[in-house]
């Protein structure tokens, strides 16, 4: 279904911990994850979803706004969230709350970007409210969703880098 390794494991109680790596060096990782313009290109999910709104406030105490629209269906899928720390271009951590929520509660979610030799180590830490939304989260279809589109940011990236 992806062609690179996505892991997702849980962590402790309530997180779930998502890593991947990418062939591109941290500050254009970081720019794929926090310029709209980009960001509207690779964070579609499975197919049929597009990024329909994609608004980002990046600074602490910013907020952030996405919403997906199935392209067959006419359905939106919302979620957003304020920004809680930055550290270019290492961290971002947010809040992130559905719409229509299908895990109760919210969630934080720290990212971590790790350079080495040009390879770069992508980890997100999400952190439930409880163990139930997090074990909801983990049975759910997450895991391909992210797949497609962290490989499609996976694509973005070498054609920005031979950009």
């Amino acid at each position: 279904m992806y062609r690179h390794t996505l892991e997702v494991a849980p962590k402790g109680e309530r997180e779930l911990v998502m890593t991947r790596r990418f062939d591109a060096p941290r500050a254009l990782v970081f720019r794929a994850l926090t310029e709209p313009h980009l960001v509207k290109r690779w964070l579609l999910g499975p197919d049929g979803w597009i990024l329909s709104v994609c608004e980002i406030d990046l600074q602490e105490d910013g907020l952030y706004r996405y919403v997906w629209t199935h392209a067959e269906r006419g359905e939106d899928m919302g979620m957003g969230g304020r920004y809680l720390e930055i550290e270019r271009p290492d961290l971002i951590v947010h809040t992130e709350q559905f719409d229509m929520s299908w895990y109760p509660g919210s969630a934080i979610v720290t990212t971590r970007l790790t350079e080495a030799a040009g390879v770069t180590t992508f980890e997100i830490t999400i952190t439930y409210e409880s163990t139930e939304a997090r074990d909801i989260v983990a049975a759910s279809p997450m895991r391909e969703g992210a797949g497609a589109s962290y490989d499609r940011l996976d694509s973005l990236l070498a054609g920005l880098a031979t950009a």
